[in-house]
């Protein structure tokens, strides 16, 4: 299988993590959307990264139904527990991690336009629902090890993708200090071989 994405993408990281953890091989095809002969939209008619090609040439997206999908292919190292309460806190976990990274990504293009053209209340709108969701986040891990208690999952993966993005494209934002739960959480994660093989960069 293929999976097509870039080193800066937070959601392909997610799918990255997940096939380390899962020990499934795959070959990552690095492609932009936003190049001209970019290939991901020959696969995904939204032209959006991450897009998984499995053997059968079946694509699939995005990385909520990716992930799902390879975690039930092999049944070692389980990321998400059967269809229950439990399953659906984890993927509350993964939609506020994705909400996260969407208002991130949305402020990162907005900063990318010139100055003039930036639209301050767009920023400002984003960015308090970062501060919200950060702010929600550590109220619901609390004292727990792990997003869901004591064992790590995919909730894991996904706020550990979005804090991680959060460090490579906001610097400026402390969201350690004002949180030191989250931090912690984020110090464990980056010691697993998966998190410092697909810590992003631009290249």
């Amino acid at each position: 299988m293929k999976l097509f994405g870039t080193h800066t993408s937070p959601y392909a990281r997610k799918v990255r993590i997940v096939l380390a953890e899962k020990k499934i091989d795959y070959d990552l095809v690095i492609d932009a959307p936003r190049s001209p002969d970019s290939a991901v939209p020959l696969h995904n008619p939204l032209g959006r990264i991450p897009v998984l090609v499995l053997d059968d040439q079946t694509p699939v997206f995005d990385s909520p139904v990716i992930v799902e999908y390879l975690d039930n292919v092999t049944p070692n190292n389980k990321l998400m527990p059967q269809p229950n309460r439990e399953r659906m806190e984890v993927k509350r976990w993964e939609a506020l991690a994705d909400g996260l990274l969407d208002s991130a990504v949305a402020i990162r293009n907005e900063s990318l336009r010139k100055a003039k053209e930036q639209n301050a209340e767009w920023i400002a709108l984003h960015r308090s629902a970062i501060d919200r969701t950060l702010a929600f986040m550590a109220e619901e891990l609390g004292e727990k090890a792990y997003c869901m208690g004591t064992h790590f999952g995919l909730a894991d993966i996904a706020v550990g993708c979005a804090l991680g993005y959060l460090d490579f494209r906001f610097a400026e934002l402390d969201w350690r200090q004002t949180h030191p739960n989250l931090a912690r959480l984020y110090e464990k994660l980056e010691q697993r071989p998966s998190f410092q093989e697909t810590m992003p960069r631009d290249a």
